[in-house]
């Protein structure tokens, strides 16, 4: 690497923090061609994955060359997306291009495509990687100020809602390097009441699932409502230094105080990162199961608590597990494994615990594991959901008071996918 490439990454870093300040989301497009630039490269163009994650979609503005939309499974910039790895290749008259993958920590956002303008080399170039993590970063932070990020990553209309909803979700990954968590929640455009968390404080993973009562239209809303002051009393009392119990009790008489309070099943966990202790509160839910190796070794026991806001009436039980390294958590709601194909054959429990089973054989990461997850439950379904269907995919990966493992993705093929879920 010359020591002039060298100079224009840090330039074009210096450039793009600057910029920053007064960004909006429109700017990012021209803020990646003059990083091109000084890169040496003809262009840098930022594409943004949808929310259900299956297109990845061009940020156009300004000097941006035109794009069009890519599909995420079965071509190369899908492959960038999913192994979280940089790819050269594919066809461009411009001259050789890099898909690298654009991150906000761990989180996917997207891809971003560099064109060198002339054949790339056997390795992608830092200068592209840290140009790629400051564009993560900048589409997360000028992002908040304006709608241009959220409409690219929109397919169609959002309801009501779901934009309530979604808008009080955390990122959908995060790693410490000892953990990694991933959630999904489908469907994205018109949601009825469920809803996931996570916080990771000092060595404590906080993880909770909720599950109100009532879809369709005003029950709908009013189940979305219910959600959100559940999520509400659940970050109230984390906040506050609760344990887990009373953080159950403190949702119970959050919702309880509501004018209309209605039923809210829900799952609350704790994970001591520094030895695997899991402890776990299934209010009415599905307790949740633990994948090691090749197979299930623990379907966690539900209920051991009454939904909210029926707390009061029998104190809850903390149920606990001790994870291994290696060991995955998956936390679910019930429109997983009641979901009904057209035949009214549910997706079921042996469905859910094998496909976790052989994504888990196949290496796949937490975050596309779930991807494909949410999206065979879809199929299975022809693409409409009866119900949300919500989970939360946690890798405890080892003991915090061993050096964090890097955020990795083993190197199977999208297109190679775990086995058909029907």
């Amino acid at each position: 690497m010359s020591s002039a490439r060298g100079s224009g990454g840090a330039e074009a870093l210096r450039r793009m923090l600057r910029e920053a300040h007064q960004a909006r989301p429109e700017d990012l497009p021209g803020m990646a061609m003059r990083a091109a630039a000084l890169l040496g490269a003809t262009a840098i163009v930022i594409y943004l994955v949808d929310h259900q994650q299956r297109v990845l979609t061009p940020l156009l503005h300004g000097s941006a060359p035109h794009r069009t939309p890519i599909d995420v499974d079965g071509t190369l910039p899908g492959r960038a997306f999913t192994l979280v790895t940089p790819f050269a290749g594919g066809d461009c008259p411009e001259g050789g291009r890099w898909w690298l993958p654009l991150l906000d920590g761990t989180e996917r956002l997207g891809v971003i495509e560099v064109v060198t303008g002339g054949a790339p080399g056997d390795d992608a170039p830092d200068e592209y990687v840290s140009v790629a993590s400051l564009l993560g970063e900048l589409v997360v932070t000028r992002g908040a100020y304006g709608d241009g990020i959220e409409v690219v990553r929109r397919r169609e209309p959002m309801r009501l809602g779901a934009e309530m909803l979604r808008a009080q979700l955390p990122p959908l990954t995060f790693s410490t390097g000892h953990v990694v968590i991933s959630g999904m929640l489908e469907p994205c455009y018109d949601v009825g009441g469920d809803a996931f968390d996570y916080a990771v404080n000092g060595d404590t993973v906080h993880l909770a699932l909720f599950d109100a009562v009532g879809h369709g239209s005003s029950s709908g809303l009013r189940a979305v409502t219910l959600a959100s002051a559940a999520l509400a009393a659940y970050r109230n009392a984390r906040r506050g230094g609760l344990d887990l119990t009373a953080t159950y009790h403190h949702i119970d008489a959050g919702v309880a105080a509501l004018e209309r309070p209605g039923l809210i099943t829900a799952v609350l966990a704790e994970l001591d990162q520094r030895n695997g202790m899991l402890r776990v509160i299934s209010a009415g839910h599905p307790g949740g199961l633990i994948v090691r190796g090749g197979s299930v070794v623990r379907m966690l026991p539900t209920p051991t608590a009454l939904p909210v806001p029926l707390g009061h009436r029998r104190a809850p039980v903390v149920a606990a597990e001790c994870l291994e390294p290696g060991d995955r958590l998956l936390l679910y709601t019930d429109g997983i494994i009641e979901a009904r194909s057209r035949d009214g054959e549910e997706f079921g429990l042996d469905r859910l615990t094998d496909f976790t089973v052989r994504a888990t054989a196949d290496g796949l990461a937490a975050p596309e594991t779930a991807r494909r997850l949410v999206h065979a439950i879809l199929e299975h379904q022809h693409g409409v959901l009866q119900d949300d269907a919500t989970l939360l995919l946690v890798e405890y990966r080892g003991p915090a008071h061993t050096p964090p493992e890097p955020f990795t993705t083993p190197a199977s093929d999208p297109l190679d996918s775990p086995g058909s879920a029907d």
